[in-house]
């Protein structure tokens, strides 16, 4: 599929049938292309948690106020994102780079991140951003629908799932074949209200 077919087709999907399954080929094609999403300094914030156990899946629904797709998509990937990723042996981002380009990024890195909380989260979560809309247009382009998630309670979630303490929930994304089409879009914007040049 075309990519601009792909952006205008893909719609967020609430409705699966519950009897479709991705192919592994399928599903590790999906997360290879998603992994080429970008990212500052290259840090690859993102972590991916495929939830396969059936029961699991019950306890996320509960977890999402009993949203019916968190069991019925083929899958359910929670996007999360390691905070500290940017301290994480920073190096290995740039293992297969030139020794030159490592000696000025590696500790380019490190400064431009230190001592910034509130910079490091807001990484993050652009981190997730990032790699779910790919995620999302490549699950269309396979003939997949696809729908990103955040009616859920993220405490409930993460203890669940074991969240590691450095790492947030970006958003849930479920992925499978609908059930129900979505329904016409609500309205877009005129592109005069959301597109500016050079100030506002």
């Amino acid at each position: 599929m075309d990519l601009f077919t792909a952006v205008e087709a893909r719609r967020s999907i609430k409705h699966y049938d519950a009897s479709a399954q991705m192919s592994s080929s399928e599903f590790h094609q999906l997360i290879q292309a998603t992994m080429l999403s970008p990212t500052s300094y290259n840090i690859q914030h993102w972590r991916f948690l495929r939830v396969t156990d059936p029961a699991l899946r019950s306890e996320l629904k509960d977890a999402a106020w009993g949203q019916e797709q968190v069991e019925d998509a083929s899958e359910l990937i929670i996007l999360c994102a390691d905070i500290n990723a940017w301290k994480d042996r920073p190096e290995r981002y740039w293992a297969d780079a030139p020794k030159e380009v490592q000696a000025v990024l590696v500790p380019m890195l490190t400064s431009f991140y230190e001592g910034k909380p509130q910079l490091q989260r807001d990484e993050a979560i652009r981190s997730c951003g990032l790699a779910a809309q790919t995620m999302m247009l490549a699950a269309k382009a396979q003939g997949y629908d696809s729908g990103a998630m955040v009616g859920f309670d993220p405490d409930r979630v993460a203890e669940i799932i074991n969240l590691p303490d450095s790492y947030l929930i970006g958003m849930i994304i479920v992925v499978g074949k609908a059930k129900k089409s979505a329904k016409g879009r609500g309205g877009q914007l005129p592109m005069d209200e959301v597109l500016f040049e050079n100030s506002f």
